[in-house]
Order: C-alpha cells, then sequence, then structure tokens
C-alpha cells in the first residue's frame, strides 16, 4: 500500500529559468509528501525564455503537479510579500513549502507552515539555471527533452538539386552521433509524381515549409546538442522562385520565424546525377548563386562547403566547431 501523504497542499516556486533535473528533484520530493503540489513559475516578459513555455515544460514533466504562472513584478528579497501573495493566488495557506534556497525558512515563516529544504547544496543533482543558460551543451545531462530542444543548435545544409545536401547531412548526424531531418519536399514531390500532377500552387510549397518546420521541432527533442536539417523553410522560398517563377509573401513570412544557426551550403562544383526525380540539372549553377545571394543577405552565418563527400564533412565539422559550439 502507498504511504498516506504527510501534508495537504504543498508549494514549489521559482523561475524555472530553465527548468531542470534539480527541479524535477525538487517537485518530484513535494509529491512524495504532499496529497497535492502547486509550482508557481514567476515570469517577466523579457525573461531570456518565454515564461509561458517554462509553465508548459513543467507541465508536461511533472504532470502530478499543477502549474501556476505569475507575472514576476514583486522584490525578491520581501518574503512576506511573495507569502501573502501566495496565500492569495492559492486561496489559502499551504501546509508546506519545499524549496532550495535560502529565503524558504522566512517564506514559509510568514505562511505559518513546514519548510522543507531540498538538495540545498546541489549534491543530489549539481546542476542550476544560470549553470544550463551559461553552458547548456554541458549541462546536457542534467536537462530534459522539451528544454534540450530549446538548446539544441541547429546547422541546416541547403544547397541546389543534385549538390549532396542529403549525403552531408547524413554524414553530419553520424559523425555528431546525433538525430538529422530529411527534406519533406522530396518526399511530397515523390507523392506528386507518382499521381502524375504536374502543376504546383503556392499554398504546397507554404505546407511544406509547415511540415519541414513541425519535423525539425520534433526532431529536435531527440538531437544531441546539435541538430542537422537537410533544408528548412529558409530554402523553400527559393524552391518556390524555381517552380513558379516569383517569390510568395506568406511563405516568406513564415519563413522568418524559422530557426538556423549556422548554413552550409553545398557545392554545385560535382556532377549532377539523375535519379529519377530531379528536373533541374538546366537550372543548377543559377540556383546555387540564388542561395549564395539569399544567404548573403540575412542575419545567421553561412559556409560554402565544397569537394569530395571526406573534404566536406571535414570543412563543416570545423565550422560548427567554430560557429555552433562555441
Amino acid at each position: 500500500m502507498n504511504r498516506p501523504a504527510d501534508f495537504g497542499l504543498g508549494v514549489v516556486i521559482g523561475k524555472f529559468l530553465p527548468p531542470h533535473r534539480g527541479h524535477r528533484f525538487l517537485i518530484e520530493t513535494a509529491l512524495s509528501r504532499c496529497e497535492r503540489v502547486v509550482v508557481i513559475v514567476c515570469g517577466k516578459p523579457e525573461d531570456p525564455i518565454p515564461p509561458e513555455l517554462r509553465a508548459g515544460w513543467l507541465r508536461e514533466l511533472v504532470p502530478s503537479a499543477e502549474v501556476m504562472l505569475i507575472d514576476d513584478r514583486y522584490d525578491e528579497n520581501d518574503s512576506r510579500v511573495w507569502a501573502d501573495n501566495t496565500i492569495g493566488w492559492l486561496g489559502r495557506s499551504p501546509d508546506a513549502v519545499f524549496t532550495s534556497e535560502i529565503y524558504g525558512d522566512a517564506y514559509a515563516g510568514h505562511m505559518g507552515c513546514v519548510h522543507f529544504s531540498v538538495d540545498p547544496t546541489r549534491v543530489a543533482v549539481p546542476c542550476s539555471g544560470t549553470a544550463v543558460r551559461s553552458d547548456p551543451f554541458s549541462m546536457w545531462d542534467f536537462i530534459d527533452s522539451p528544454v534540450r530542444a530549446w538548446f539544441a543548435r541547429r546547422v541546416v545544409v541547403v544547397g541546389a538539386e543534385s549538390t549532396g545536401t542529403t549525403t552531408l547531412a547524413r554524414d553530419l548526424a553520424r559523425a555528431l552521433k546525433t538525430v538529422w531531418v530529411p527534406e519533406y519536399g522530396r518526399e511530397y514531390s515523390e507523392r506528386k509524381q507518382a499521381a502524375g500532377d504536374e502543376i504546383w500552387s503556392s499554398e504546397e510549397f507554404l505546407e511544406i515549409a509547415r511540415e519541414q518546420t513541425r519535423m525539425e521541432d520534433q526532431a529536435s527533442c531527440l538531437a544531441n546538442r546539435i541538430l542537422i536539417c537537410d533544408t528548412n523553410a529558409f530554402a523553400t522560398c527559393l524552391w518556390h522562385r524555381r517552380y513558379m517563377g516569383c517569390d510568395h509573401e506568406p511563405l516568406e513570412e513564415f519563413a522568418k520565424g524559422c530557426r538556423a544557426d549556422l548554413y552550409l551550403l553545398t557545392g554545385d562544383e560535382i556532377p549532377f546525377i539523375q535519379d529519377g526525380l530531379r528536373d533541374g540539372e538546366h537550372i543548377r549553377h543559377e540556383m546555387h548563386q540564388w542561395f549564395a545571394t539569399a544567404l548573403a543577405r540575412q542575419h545567421v552565418p553561412w559556409r560554402h562547403v565544397c569537394g569530395s563527400a571526406t573534404e566536406r564533412l571535414n570543412f563543416a565539422m570545423k565550422a560548427i566547431e567554430e560557429q555552433v559550439r562555441k
């Protein structure tokens, strides 16, 4: 039989900027002692990670707890104000407060409840929000998948048709022991060709960009610090120009929100290989210049990668070390 709870209502409060396994240990300790646990997330609009996102992560990570998001406008050193507000937010005084901070005794005392100090010296879980923000890659083992997705850096391989983007993406993922996101547009084109449909519409390109982004976001939860992407919404804009002969404002607007930390543009010096789907040999060199021009106009670092498969991989790994891991 399960041991009955020691307390009715327990409270955990903090910024959770970001949530890490020390926070999860703290909340799970509270859940083990209380019938009900409310986690109060303190957030400001200017926080480096949106408060709503942090609250959502906690709901995913500790679904047995109730998560409450409040506007962090109060003096962090005034335990009386925080205690009074907590009682107001909850509608009553909690039975127990669980913290890892020195303010815990005063905060709990003002509410007339018990304070449990959980791992204040960070021995059980040697981690802090500051450490994660400062160097997330070194703290990777102390953050969970939704938080990892936020901190994972995205390296996007782009290029004209038959310039080796997929080969480089696969090679990089293997070398970095991480996951990669295939090109959804190719899958879509194969289905379209099989159906005998030769007419493209702008809405199809917007659909491709949205699905490509969704696949990226999903894969980022599984990435080992770096996510490799074989194209993204930025590149889809150029493919729209290739097939539709013009730019498309809704697609361009959507692409502004895509995440990338480094672009790798594959060179067009290698032979064109016909795989039964490709039809752009006549425009390949021109498209390569489109990519180079578009990349030069945006703010994300990019590198031109050429040579043999081994040379490309070595050059790309060096670029990642210099631009992404720094």
